[in-house]
């Protein structure tokens, strides 16, 4: 027998073994352990935490009010009809498998023993309520910005951070991931861990505008700005950027732009500071206004992996089901929570100016309030 002969048997062999496990049957709808437990899983628990709105937002990290919320307006992309077989997952227990696992990070394994379902359900709820939070939430809370919404970003960073004509700040996160298969190296990256880019530009309080994600770790920030949506929108100014206006106490237009570091290119609507190698004290204070600036992208990352420990560990999934849960915790958290009860967080105040002769500093929060004053010693 020829090896061209062994190597046909052999492949043949191993399509008829992959297509036995393709059609093999489940031996059970419902593993027998679960099915006499499920009455008493985490749903039954979440419905009692509800009685408790701390220990709830705990749990899930969005008071009971909020959760109603999120539910109403995904309720019926992922509710499924019942059958004579088995009763469907209800649309409130699926949005508790994902906050819990957004909020924990743990494995599909770990949440089947609190939820009671199989770790293979799981993965299905997990990936399905992703995608919804995303496709129903993105238009109404991240909807492409406008001329309007570009001047009152503007504005708000003029208010907060004294940079004026800033529409917003751009950075990229690597989102540690367990490797995907057949993928290498791509996205092993220079901190010497595998990761997708998360590139996200923030306004003035830290809320995200825009996000873009799924480019392998191994590319840099640049290069991942260059290829995301954003950065070909800038470059062919689609992104209804307003005209250039003057700055205040100038005559002269100047564009509006957004601010980055060093590592992004210099456009006319993407600054940049200036390298260290060649700075005197002019220089040396505008890299200081823009680093007050650009610091809000900075704080957005750090509340979304604070709010979300799943960005604090590997991302155990799929790659398209990664790409979703990260895109729907970027959606929950800033462009739902932030938005619709912003009063439940706790103010993460920002020291802005210094006023000497009133002999106090005065604080702005970077979430929406009021401004608060701290009287300072000196």
């Amino acid at each position: 027998m020829s090896s061209s002969d062994e190597d046909d048997i052999l492949l043949f062999w191993w399509n008829l073994r992959r297509r036995e496990i393709k059609n093999k049957k489940r031996k059970y709808w419902i593993n027998p352990a679960f099915k006499q437990l499920a009455k008493y899983g985490a749903n039954v628990y979440a419905d009692e935490l509800k009685l408790h709105p701390l220990q709830f937002k705990s749990c899930y990290r969005m008071s009971p009010d909020t959760f109603k919320q999120l539910l109403n307006l995904i309720e019926h992309s992922i509710t499924k009809r019942d059958t004579n077989f088995r009763e469907a997952k209800s649309a409130g227990e699926k949005i508790l498998i994902t906050l819990r696992y957004l909020a924990t990070g743990c494995s599909f394994v770990a949440l089947s023993r609190i939820f009671i379902r199989g770790d293979n359900t799981i993965g299905i709820i997990v990936k399905e309520c992703s995608e919804a939070i995303w496709r129903i939430l993105q238009p109404l809370y991240m909807p492409v910005p406008n001329e309007e919404t570009w001047k009152s970003i503007a504005k708000r960073y003029y208010e907060l951070w004294d940079l004026p004509n800033c529409i917003g700040s751009v950075d990229g996160k690597h989102c540690r991931i367990k490797k995907f298969d057949k993928t290498g190296s791509l996205h092993y990256n220079y901190k010497s861990f595998f990761s997708v880019v998360l590139m996200a530009c923030a306004d003035a309080d830290g809320i995200f505008t825009t996000i873009d994600v799924g480019e392998a770790g191994r590319f840099s920030d640049s290069a991942v700005f260059r290829a995301s949506n954003l950065g070909k929108l800038l470059d062919t100014d689609k992104l209804h950027i307003p005209k250039p206006t003057p700055m205040p106490n100038d005559a002269f237009d100047f564009p509006f732009y957004m601010v980055g570091y060093e590592a992004f290119p210099l456009k006319i609507n993407l600054m940049r500071p200036y390298p260290k190698r060649v700075l005197d004290n002019e220089k040396r204070i505008f890299n200081y206004r823009m680093s007050r600036g650009r610091k809000s992208v900075e704080c957005a990352f750090g509340m979304l992996a604070s709010k979300f420990e799943i960005f604090q560990k590997p991302i155990m999934c799929h790659e398209d089901t990664a790409i979703k849960v990260i895109k729907a915790a970027c959606k929950t958290i800033f462009s739902f929570y932030s938005l619709i009860s912003y009063s439940n967080f706790q103010y993460i105040y920002f020291l802005l100016s210094n006023d000497q002769q009133r002999g106090h500093t005065r604080v702005v929060p970077l979430w929406p309030g009021p401004e608060t004053e701290h009287v300072d010693n000196v």
